[in-house]
């Protein structure tokens, strides 16, 4: 199982206040006709008969063939295994985006034409609340049952995972270049310290940035309140003051890292895999007041046809076997962990050492230290965010 060389363009950010506000107002009390009861949401499933799925994911989030790239060795076993024919189509690029693409058919009680979407947690909350997927039958699924990470089973915007399942995860933490700094980096308050003064960036997105930070203030983020919210705001802002933030950035911050051009950041676990293969002084912590843990993950929209084929491929995945090759491929944390003791077995030394590596399979002193950010609600979003994106210059 070769190692991919992905462009990372999942962890997307809210890139302007009007369509934050937009969502903010939709998925609040100003909307009640959006909202969809538990007896509207599922269609006559044709699954028994129509042996297909449609299922939209991101780009570069699947494993595929080195030799053939528009072959993915993962799913076409499940569709062999099967007998199930998948149409997956890479279309979502921006949570927010793909929200406004399919929100029109679901507030009107209508298909979106996909049977299984993958989205960011703390979007998926939305739909959660919304009423806009429907609750999926574990009975069919055995192997998330037993295998899903106890770390990602009760996230709070969906405790006991009923309407979600983790497709892959991943924390945000900080990295920095362990050779030009000339020391480690232990706390968030490291990234304050004045050797780091303009040589510091932080994620420009609200959601991807904030849990890290509270973090850093001994705040328990599974239940985090507005105070701390404010707090967090006005430390940044002091910061942006004495120069000490180069800039807010989206995935672009690794491009400043490997130049250089900054010192430490905040930034995802999956990335840093990526940049320790061409420069093994960059390192990626998880402070020792903790990191965010978060996923994107598998849901089953509101009148999907075919609820119970996708159902049956969304436990296809948590095969240990087969989460294990997906992991080698996609390098994020595995929400398997049984697809660790896969790997170790290889015969391939690189493949091998994917076992051996935290950031795929955090160790149980990281483990210790991750915990899963209790989401933005609609009534504090659009506050919010207009506080936030002034400080970033959104």
């Amino acid at each position: 199982m070769a190692l991919p060389h992905q462009t990372v363009s999942r962890r997307s950010l809210l890139r302007t206040l009007g369509g934050t506000t937009a969502l903010g107002a939709l998925a609040g009390c100003g909307v009640p006709a959006a909202y969809v009861r538990p007896g509207d949401r599922a269609a006559a499933d044709a699954s028994a008969r129509d042996r297909r799925l449609t299922w939209a994911n991101w780009p570069l989030y699947i494993d595929t063939d080195d030799a053939h790239p528009n072959r993915r060795p993962t799913l076409e076993a499940f569709e062999k295994q099967s007998g199930i024919a998948v149409d997956y189509v890479e279309e979502i690029n921006d949570n927010d985006e793909f929200f406004g693409k399919i929100s029109p058919a679901l507030m009107n009680h209508q298909s979106t034409g996909r049977d299984l979407i993958v989205i960011s947690d703390w979007m998926c909350a939305r739909f959660v609340r919304l009423g806009w997927v429907q609750e999926l039958d574990r009975a069919r699924q055995p192997h998330v049952a037993e295998h899903l990470d106890p770390l990602l089973r009760s996230p709070a915007f969906d405790p006991g995972r009923k309407f979600t399942v983790p497709w892959q995860s991943g924390i945000t933490g900080i990295a920095y270049n362990r050779r030009r700094l000339g020391r480690e980096i232990r706390h968030v308050a490291d990234l304050w310290a004045d050797d780091l003064r303009g040589r510091v960036t932080l994620l420009s997105g609200l959601d991807e940035s904030f849990a890290l930070l509270m973090l850093g203030n001994g705040v328990d983020i599974t239940r985090w309140t507005a105070d701390d919210f404010h707090r967090v705001c006005d430390q940044v802002q002091t910061q942006v003051r004495r120069g000490q933030i180069r800039r807010f950035t989206g995935n672009d911050y690794t491009k400043d890292l490997v130049s250089g051009d900054v010192l430490a950041c905040q930034a995802y676990s999956g990335d840093v895999i990526q940049l320790r293969a061409d420069n093994p002084d960059i390192e990626f912590v998880v402070p020792e007041e903790g990191a965010e843990l978060w996923a994107e993950s598998l849901m089953v929209p509101n009148l999907a046809a075919h609820k119970a084929n996708a159902e049956r491929l969304i436990d296809h995945y948590y095969r240990p076997e087969v989460a294990a090759e997906l992991a080698a491929w996609v390098n994020y944390v595995c929400p398997v962990p049984a697809a660790r003791h896969v790997l170790a077995d290889s015969d391939d030394k690189d493949t091998a050492a994917l076992a051996e590596d935290p950031l795929i399979f955090p160790d149980a002193g990281m483990r210790r230290r991750l915990a899963i950010a209790r989401d933005i609600t609609a009534e504090e979003r659009v506050d919010f965010a207009k506080r936030w994106n002034k400080i970033a210059g959104l």
